[in-house]
């Protein structure tokens, strides 16, 4: 059964009576501010361009970047331990392993977590960062409860990441999103997420607003406002929702880049070593060391609450999940 988003949230929809007087007044509304601002002395301004004001001032919806990649393990970049399967590790209810002692492999299911970047190559490594942000919470979520979720397809999943970083308004996303976000998210953080939606912006107001920024910033910008209404197109393919997100062909190192080799290792706080390996920005294999007599010993590692961040800044970020990838 489809579960509307609507119904989850207790949402009634009106009778058409109710709606035309809305309507109505909506109109009212309209003309009187289209009227005050026309009109000398009435002392109106004109209306406000819906999203331009706010597209700065409710800035990424995800903050992680390379400066909060500061557990490098260079000492350890030949290091390669005897692995064993990662998906023999326990696993909790909420998608987190149980760590043993030892090295552990597994490819798990990736995704991306900026757009308007370059998907993984070139060597570049990747760095252990935590997911950072205003919507931090919901977009872990998403990844930690998709493990208790196989029927939902990893592209849906995919596309619902880039409807929460694009800020796009979940009531207009067709029902098959919004009924994965109904078993992924909680009411309250769907709430959130529509509360902090940005309209969709004309190229040429875009343009204005983001001129001065830095190339990087620009093209993300761009691709979330194209994302924004491709989202809630039904003619709009996921092929070309990714093609706007993942960019391809050659590509610079960004601002602030560091090298990164593609074999090194971070030391997470925990006291576990991880290691990221890419192979597009879907699939990643995914590498964990535990010494012996370490703290890290029969703590949870949860992928969904770690991002791999490229040493290449032009590079996408990519959420970490303990979903196993199909062959």
């Amino acid at each position: 059964m489809t579960i509307d988003l609507r119904s989850k949230m207790q949402l009634q929809a009106p009778g058409k009576l109710a709606i035309m007087r809305a309507h109505l007044l909506l109109s009212a509304f309209l003309l009187a501010g289209i009227v005050s601002a026309q009109i000398p002395g009435l002392g109106g301004n004109q209306p406000k361009i819906p999203g331009v004001g706010d597209l700065f001032k409710k800035g990424p919806s995800i903050t992680t970047s390379l400066e909060d990649a500061k557990w490098e393990a260079k000492d350890r970049d030949t290091f390669n331990p005897e692995i064993k399967d990662l998906f023999s590790l326990d696993l909790t209810p909420e998608g987190s392993f149980v760590l043993r002692a030892g090295g552990w492999a597994g490819v798990v299911q990736s995704y991306c977590l900026k757009a308007g970047t370059h998907g993984p190559g070139g060597g570049d490594g990747y760095l252990f960062a935590p997911v950072k942000g205003p919507f931090e919470g919901a977009v872990s979520a998403v990844g930690r409860n998709s493990v208790a979720h196989p029927e939902i397809p990893q592209r849906t999943i995919q596309l619902l990441l880039w409807a929460m970083i694009a800020r796009t308004k979940f009531m207009d996303l067709p029902r098959e999103l919004q009924a994965a976000a109904a078993k992924l998210l909680t009411t309250k953080q769907i709430s959130d997420i529509n509360g902090g939606a940005l309209a969709l912006l004309t190229d040429e107001r875009l343009g204005g607003a983001i001129v001065k920024e830095p190339p990087l910033v620009r093209q993300a910008l761009e691709a979330e406002n194209r994302l924004r209404g491709m989202l809630t197109n039904p003619a709009s393919t996921f092929e070309q929702m990714e093609a706007v997100a993942v960019l391809t062909g050659a590509v610079e190192r960004g601002k602030g880049s560091r090298d990164v080799p593609f074999s090194r290792w971070s030391l997470h706080p925990d006291g576990y070593y991880v290691r990221y390996q890419p192979s597009g920005y879907s699939t990643t294999r995914l590498e964990v060391y535990v010494p012996e007599n370490s703290k890290a010993i029969g703590k949870k590692f949860d992928p969904a609450s770690q991002i791999a961040v490229p040493g290449n800044t032009a590079r996408q970020r990519l959420l970490q999940t303990a979903r196993k990838q199909k062959a």
